[in-house]
């Protein structure tokens, strides 16, 4: 499993960021930053798909 991000979406919350810090970080312009885009293993997994709920643009994606 992978998550991506459409940068052209994000309104820069941060939400990402703050659920899953190893994960997410943000550009200078504020937009979401995949950091690890792969997502292995059962907590992984939950905290990704966490981030994809917290996201208020629904910038994220998880992709099998």
């Amino acid at each position: 499993m992978r998550i991506t991000a459409d940068t052209q979406r994000c309104l820069g919350a941060g939400q990402c960021v703050l659920s899953d810090p190893d994960r997410f970080d943000q550009s200078e312009e504020g937009t979401v930053l995949v950091l690890r885009a792969r997502v292995d293993g059962a907590d992984e997994a939950a905290r990704a798909r966490e981030s994809v709920a917290l996201c208020p643009s629904q910038a994220l994606a998880l992709e099998v």
